[in-house]
């Protein structure tokens, strides 16, 4: 099955786009589109089949089309254009111009990525930053995506996981379950600035062990003792960081 988007739907967040961010000259109409068409497979996504009575759960970071920015391996930034991320097949997608189906990016000429959801705050905007996993000690996941959640002399990553699991209804041993199930996990990773990746989970005490150095600037900063959400700790990492 290929996914579609409406002709309307695609105006108006073409229209958002381009009021969030001015495109630099040379990446507007045809020049744009060469650039992003060259990214492409040349062949349209598609969605795998779920079981016979469906999947609870989605593959995508986002189910939404957001408006995108991607920035490639030389440096140069490409035109805004939207995007969802396939984190269960670890592939990024885009919705180009000139067609109405969505086509796979040639990722290996990608070094990052930002999506801007929407958000309620001064600007309406969150911008989500991703890039590769390039400290990942297993060489297998260097080419997946993290997301930053926090970038300093301490930088508090992000690295999403979907794993799915099929439904199990028929046979003598079947669990019963009628529904393939895509669950949703995630770790997280403090990188130092001596280069080390430290696995941390959000709390004060794994915070501290991650960064011994910082465990007194940590235990004194505005609500780090209670901080368990990811929002929380970027907030505490950017008053020590400025520090």
């Amino acid at each position: 099955m290929t996914i579609r988007i409406s002709l309307s739907g695609l105006a108006i967040l073409l229209a958002a786009t381009a009021q969030a961010q001015q495109a630099p000259i040379g990446q507007v109409g045809a020049a744009a589109q060469a650039n992003l068409d060259a990214l492409t497979t040349g062949a349209a996504t598609v969605v795998p089949r779920s079981g016979a009575y469906g999947t609870i759960g989605s593959p995508y970071l986002d189910k939404r089309w957001l408006p995108g920015r991607l920035q490639m391996t030389n440096g140069v930034p490409m035109a805004p254009v939207p995007l969802k991320y396939d984190v269960l097949n670890h592939r990024l997608m885009m919705l180009p111009l000139n067609r109405r189906d969505s086509l796979l990016l040639d990722d290996r000429k990608l070094a990052s990525f930002q999506l801007e959801e929407p958000a309620i705050n001064a600007t309406g905007i969150r911008l989500r930053t991703f890039r590769r996993f390039l400290e990942a000690p297993e060489a297998a996941l260097r080419s997946e995506y993290v997301e930053v959640l926090h970038s300093g002399k301490y930088t508090l990553l992000k690295r999403h996981i979907k794993q799915l699991r099929k439904a199990n209804y028929q046979g003598p041993y079947s669990s019963g379950e009628q529904y393939d199930q895509i669950d949703d996990k995630s770790n997280y990773f403090l990188l130092r600035p001596d280069a080390r990746l430290v696995p941390v989970k959000l709390t004060l005490k794994a915070m501290q062990a991650a960064a011994p150095e910082l465990a007194q600037a940590l235990k004194a900063a505005p609500g780090a003792s209670s901080a368990k959400a990811e929002e929380e700790w970027v907030a505490v990492l950017a008053t020590v960081d400025a520090k």
